[in-house]
């Protein structure tokens, strides 16, 4: 495990409602994460008075001078190619040098995964970078990719985010052999396209650096059947959108039901404890910071609305991934994976590295 003092680069212009989140939330995350220090880029004349109004933070904390930066609407080439003196560029750029350990941002998706890419690269042994974060289960916590990055992925890139994914479980969740499953339209071996097929046999292999289950379907995200679920991007942003969807209609009709007369709300106030404790189980601040996998870099992805809280939150899990020396685990691993498919005389091909989000 790494001991050393830690360093952060933040996108301080990046999302909704920077940079007063960003800076609340690094003020946080110091207390939180004792020894950490950070690079805040951005406009000093709007960063440097919400800074000073939080005590002891000017003291590990440096404003970097940003003249610019990465808007919403921004498609990710238009950001690579006009906004190099950007906030979001420029934190990335630090932790792909070494002045910081890693990158956190909760600015526009699409921009930030073009510009790590082409500013860290991605790491020997993956083709493709993929966006992982966790979701709440009936069983604790699962981590599921690729949930954006990469639209289309054959059999290699499924393969490789299994390892992606079984590392991150393993750093993040504390578990030694985190199960895995491949998303499938059933659980049945001879279920799913030739690509699903071909890495779950990768998977299955004597020497596999993952503890693979094998097929899951749609309803075992949600109970926790496996520690790791593995997707293509537009199945994955599909699946997790229509989750987020579900729990804010279920809410908002249990919300609903306890205003329909003077005995449900008395019943709510009988209730109350265990809904807010309902709440906290599955407030999304607490799962926020999607992580690029794969990037020969640590690059977190707060998401855009978060307050300080949730932005906290993403700032501890780039501080887990780097302490527990998440890169390294994933290096081994992936060479592992090359060396089953090598014995298996059916090692994929090399494919041109493309994202899926623009």
């Amino acid at each position: 495990m790494g001991t050393g003092k830690i360093v952060l680069a933040l996108d301080g212009m990046g999302g909704d409602h920077a940079p007063d989140v960003i800076v609340n939330g690094a003020d946080i995350a110091r207390e939180r994460y004792p020894g950490t220090s950070f690079l805040l880029f951005g406009d000093p004349a709007r960063l440097k008075p919400l800074v000073d109004k939080r005590k002891g933070l000017s003291q590990v904390l440096e404003i970097v001078p940003a003249e610019d930066a990465v808007l919403a609407e921004d498609k990710p080439s238009f950001a690579l190619r006009r906004r190099r003196k950007s906030s979001m560029w420029l934190a990335v750029d630090a932790a792909a040098q070494g002045h910081a350990d890693t990158v956190v941002s909760a600015g526009n998706t699409g921009a930030l995964l073009a510009i790590s890419m082409f500013a860290m690269r991605t790491i020997a042994g993956a083709h493709r970078p993929a966006l992982a974060s966790f979701l709440p289960t009936s069983r604790g916590e699962t981590v599921m990719l690729d949930l954006g990055a990469n639209l289309e992925c054959d059999a290699d890139n499924l393969a490789e985010f299994a390892v992606m994914g079984s590392v991150f479980a393993q750093v993040l969740l504390g578990l030694d052999r985190p199960k895995v499953g491949l998303l499938n339209v059933g659980s049945e071996e001879e279920k799913g396209h030739e690509e699903l097929r071909q890495a779950a046999a990768w998977l299955r292999g004597e020497k596999s650096p993952v503890n693979f289950h094998g097929f899951v379907e749609g309803n075992d995200i949600g109970s926790g059947l496996v520690d790791v679920v593995v997707t293509d991007g537009f199945t994955g942003n599909i699946a997790l959108k229509s989750i987020e969807g579900t729990a804010k209609v279920v809410f908002g009709f249990v919300g609903d039901a306890f205003k329909t007369s003077t005995f449900a709300k008395i019943g709510y106030l009988f209730a109350s404890g265990a809904w807010n404790k309902l709440r906290k189980r599955v407030d999304p601040r607490r799962y926020n910071g999607g992580v690029f996998l794969g990037l020969d870099g640590v690059c977190v992805k707060s998401h855009g609305g978060t307050d300080a809280l949730g932005f906290a939150y993403a700032i501890g899990v780039a501080v887990d991934l780097v302490r527990y020396e998440y890169k390294n685990k994933l290096a081994e691993g992936l060479t592992k994976l090359r060396e089953v498919a090598s014995a298996a005389e059916a090692s994929p091909a090399t494919l041109q590295a493309s994202g899926g989000v623009e």
